[in-house]
């Protein structure tokens, strides 16, 4: 079966707020089996707009990452983020290959 990712690209605006978001979301991503493979780390724009954060989470299935971003916990955390003033965010769940391309 393939894994499945989360992609978040996010610019915050409230830093203090956001931290709220991300301990929440934190129990959430090791309750439903989250690895995180990048998170606000140094990123540059190769082509196209960036935002300042980007966020990797990677899944067993794409059906786990949709069942931890609809989680209550989750759901619960992302009021923190959604909350005016705080973050704006594009989020995509992406389903992996399972074979080597090429």
């Amino acid at each position: 079966m393939a894994k499945g990712y989360i992609v978040a690209r996010v610019s915050v605006h409230d830093s203090d707020a956001y931290l709220n978001y991300i301990k929440g979301a934190r129990i959430a991503m090791a309750k439903y089996g989250a690895t995180v493979l990048a998170a606000g780390g140094a990123s540059e724009s190769l082509e196209g707009s960036m935002r300042e954060r980007n966020v990797i989470l990677q899944f067993d299935s794409v059906e786990q990452a949709k069942t931890y971003f609809n989680s209550p916990e989750y759901q619960e955390a992302r009021q923190n983020r959604i909350a005016p003033g705080v973050a704006e965010a594009e989020i995509v769940v992406i389903e992996g290959v399972e074979e080597s391309h090429g």
